[in-house]
Order: C-alpha cells, then structure tokens, then sequence
C-alpha cells in the first residue's frame, strides 16, 4: 500500500528556512544537497511509514503518535494517520526539542493548511 506524503505549511517553512540558513552560513551547494536528501526522505514515507522511531522527548511521555526519520542532524517527525502521511516538523536535532515538540506536535490540530508532497 502506499501513502499519500503532506507536507503541513510549518514543515514547509522549516524546510525554507533550513535551506536558507545553510545559504547564509555555509554553502549553496550543501544547502541543495540538504533540501534534496530531506525532500527524499519525505517521499520514501509512502512506502513504510511504520519504519521511524518513536521521537525519545515524546516516548519518555507516553506518546507514541508520532514517528521521525533522520537526515543527522535532521528530524523529520511525523505522523501516520490511515493512508496518509503528515510531515509536521523539520528540524535540527541539536535545539531544545522538548520545547518545539510540545509547541509544535502537542498543539497541532485540524485547520492547518496541508500540501500534498
């Protein structure tokens, strides 16, 4: 079976501005190479969504909702929900997840706008 991949508008801003502050403060060239790899990591969700891991700040809460592949130092974090795919979060691991995760995933509901990746 295969899934359909969203992209939510806040995942789609992580992404802009991670390829933007790669520009700034490293190289075009990797900030391409990063967007690439990131981009073929939401796409390969369509085929065993199932296979992420569980984010460790979420786990040690109990919450088992959401799943998250890695392009280290990057979290794509995720959610499964019947046939689709949601990307929710695009991050480097090294910021204060706790605080991002329970911002961002705790607080996500219905409303916000969604793009078919």
């Amino acid at each position: 079976m295969s899934f359909q991949v969203f992209l939510t508008a806040d995942a789609a801003c992580d992404l802009e501005e991670l390829y933007q502050y790669i520009v700034r403060h490293d190289a075009p060239g990797k900030a391409e190479h990063v967007l690439t790899s990131i981009e073929d990591i939401c796409n390969s969700l369509s085929e065993l969504p199932e296979r992420g891991a569980y984010p460790q700040e979420l786990l040690a809460l109990g919450i088992r909702n959401y799943r998250e592949v890695f392009f280290k130092p990057y979290r794509v974090i995720y959610l499964v929900m019947g046939g689709a795919v949601y990307v929710l979060l695009i991050v480097d691991g090294r910021r204060d997840m706790q605080t991002l995760l329970q911002r961002r995933l705790l607080e996500w509901g219905s409303g916000l706008d969604i793009y078919k990746y």
